[in-house]
Protein backbone atom coordinates (compact mmCIF):
# COMPACT_ATOMS: atom_id res chain seq x y z
CA UNK A 1 0.00 0.00 0.00
CA UNK A 2 2.64 2.28 0.80
CA UNK A 3 4.46 1.89 -2.41
CA UNK A 4 1.17 2.40 -4.74
CA UNK A 5 0.72 5.60 -2.42
CA UNK A 6 3.84 6.60 -3.23
CA UNK A 7 3.56 6.30 -7.24
CA UNK A 8 0.61 7.75 -7.20
CA UNK A 9 2.10 10.61 -5.29
CA UNK A 10 5.11 10.44 -7.69
CA UNK A 11 2.34 10.57 -10.73
CA UNK A 12 0.40 13.52 -9.61
CA UNK A 13 3.56 15.66 -8.95
CA UNK A 14 4.78 14.76 -12.49
CA UNK A 15 1.46 16.31 -13.92
CA UNK A 16 1.60 19.20 -12.31
CA UNK A 17 5.14 19.72 -12.78
CA UNK A 18 4.64 18.98 -16.77
CA UNK A 19 1.50 21.90 -16.55
CA UNK A 20 2.92 24.57 -14.35
CA UNK A 21 7.16 23.94 -14.77
CA UNK A 22 10.23 23.67 -12.40
CA UNK A 23 10.91 26.82 -9.61
CA UNK A 24 13.92 26.32 -11.82
CA UNK A 25 13.49 26.92 -15.19
CA UNK A 26 11.39 30.35 -16.21
CA UNK A 27 8.41 29.71 -18.11
CA UNK A 28 8.91 30.76 -22.13
CA UNK A 29 12.75 30.95 -21.82
CA UNK A 30 13.33 27.92 -24.51
CA UNK A 31 16.41 26.65 -22.84
CA UNK A 32 18.07 29.87 -22.19
CA UNK A 33 19.92 29.98 -19.19
CA UNK A 34 17.84 32.26 -16.98
CA UNK A 35 20.98 34.40 -15.87
CA UNK A 36 21.39 36.88 -18.15
CA UNK A 37 24.50 37.35 -19.84
CA UNK A 38 26.25 40.40 -19.12
CA UNK A 39 28.89 42.07 -21.63
CA UNK A 40 32.25 41.17 -22.05
CA UNK A 41 33.91 44.44 -21.60
CA UNK A 42 31.05 46.67 -19.12
CA UNK A 43 30.71 49.85 -21.11
CA UNK A 44 33.02 52.74 -19.61
CA UNK A 45 31.38 55.08 -17.31
CA UNK A 46 31.96 58.97 -18.51
CA UNK A 47 32.22 60.04 -14.94
CA UNK A 48 35.56 57.30 -14.20
CA UNK A 49 36.99 59.50 -17.24
CA UNK A 50 40.29 61.44 -16.58
CA UNK A 51 40.28 65.26 -17.11
CA UNK A 52 42.89 64.23 -19.30
CA UNK A 53 40.58 62.11 -21.26
CA UNK A 54 37.13 64.11 -21.42
CA UNK A 55 40.02 66.84 -22.97
CA UNK A 56 41.00 64.75 -25.71
CA UNK A 57 37.57 63.63 -26.36
CA UNK A 58 36.51 67.53 -27.15
CA UNK A 59 39.72 68.96 -28.65
CA UNK A 60 38.92 67.21 -32.15
CA UNK A 61 35.37 69.61 -32.60
CA UNK A 62 37.55 72.32 -31.47
CA UNK A 63 40.04 72.36 -33.28
CA UNK A 64 37.80 71.35 -36.49
CA UNK A 65 35.60 74.68 -35.70
CA UNK A 66 37.87 77.22 -33.96
CA UNK A 67 40.99 75.81 -36.65
CA UNK A 68 43.83 76.50 -33.73
CA UNK A 69 47.28 76.27 -35.10
CA UNK A 70 49.64 73.77 -32.46
CA UNK A 71 50.61 76.29 -30.30
CA UNK A 72 46.88 77.19 -29.20
CA UNK A 73 45.75 73.63 -29.62
CA UNK A 74 48.34 73.03 -26.45
CA UNK A 75 47.14 76.12 -24.76
CA UNK A 76 43.85 75.38 -25.23
CA UNK A 77 44.30 71.90 -24.34
CA UNK A 78 46.19 72.76 -21.26
CA UNK A 79 43.63 75.26 -19.97
CA UNK A 80 40.83 72.99 -20.82
CA UNK A 81 42.51 70.30 -18.76
CA UNK A 82 43.19 72.59 -15.72
CA UNK A 83 38.98 73.57 -15.30
CA UNK A 84 37.53 69.77 -16.02
CA UNK A 85 40.12 68.46 -12.92
CA UNK A 86 38.56 71.55 -11.04
CA UNK A 87 35.20 70.10 -11.94
CA UNK A 88 35.54 66.83 -11.46
CA UNK A 89 37.36 67.58 -7.98
CA UNK A 90 34.31 69.64 -7.07
CA UNK A 91 31.71 66.66 -8.28
CA UNK A 92 33.64 64.47 -6.00
CA UNK A 93 32.97 67.07 -2.53
CA UNK A 94 29.52 66.63 -3.78
CA UNK A 95 28.10 69.66 -1.98
CA UNK A 96 24.81 71.32 -1.73
CA UNK A 97 23.52 72.14 -4.78
CA UNK A 98 23.83 76.26 -4.10
CA UNK A 99 27.66 75.73 -3.25
CA UNK A 100 28.20 73.49 -6.09
CA UNK A 101 26.32 75.93 -9.13
CA UNK A 102 28.18 79.06 -7.30
CA UNK A 103 31.58 76.90 -7.41
CA UNK A 104 30.82 75.94 -11.53
CA UNK A 105 29.90 79.70 -12.42
CA UNK A 106 33.22 80.96 -10.89
CA UNK A 107 35.25 78.09 -12.95
CA UNK A 108 34.15 78.89 -15.43
CA UNK A 109 33.99 82.30 -15.54
CA UNK A 110 37.87 81.39 -14.85
CA UNK A 111 38.46 79.33 -17.55
CA UNK A 112 36.65 81.88 -19.52
CA UNK A 113 38.93 85.04 -18.95
CA UNK A 114 42.30 82.64 -19.29
CA UNK A 115 40.95 81.42 -22.85
CA UNK A 116 40.01 85.34 -23.78
CA UNK A 117 43.40 86.23 -22.19
CA UNK A 118 45.21 83.45 -24.26
CA UNK A 119 43.23 83.28 -27.92
CA UNK A 120 43.11 85.57 -30.69
CA UNK A 121 39.54 87.58 -30.42
CA UNK A 122 37.87 85.95 -33.36
CA UNK A 123 38.93 82.85 -32.36
CA UNK A 124 37.91 82.37 -28.21
CA UNK A 125 34.33 84.07 -30.45
CA UNK A 126 34.52 81.17 -32.43
CA UNK A 127 34.92 78.92 -29.52
CA UNK A 128 32.20 80.61 -27.65
CA UNK A 129 30.03 79.78 -30.40
CA UNK A 130 30.95 76.26 -30.38
CA UNK A 131 29.77 76.12 -26.56
CA UNK A 132 26.47 77.81 -27.00
CA UNK A 133 25.85 75.04 -29.58
CA UNK A 134 26.12 72.74 -27.81
CA UNK A 135 29.43 71.58 -29.60
CA UNK A 136 27.90 71.15 -33.00
CA UNK A 137 29.86 72.34 -35.78
CA UNK A 138 28.52 75.25 -38.15
CA UNK A 139 29.58 74.15 -42.10
CA UNK A 140 30.98 77.21 -43.59
CA UNK A 141 28.61 77.95 -46.32
CA UNK A 142 30.48 78.62 -50.02
CA UNK A 143 29.82 81.75 -51.67
CA UNK A 144 28.18 80.78 -55.21
CA UNK A 145 29.37 82.75 -57.75
CA UNK A 146 27.36 84.08 -60.79
CA UNK A 147 28.38 83.39 -63.90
Amino acid sequence: MRTVLFFLVFLVNCAVLAQVGTPYRQYGTRGAPVVPRTQERPMEDPAALTAEERVELQMPKIIEAVELNPFEEAVVRSILTKYVQKRIELQILALDADKTREAMEKIRLEQDEELKESLPAEKYKALQDLYKNKGRVKKKKKKKSKS
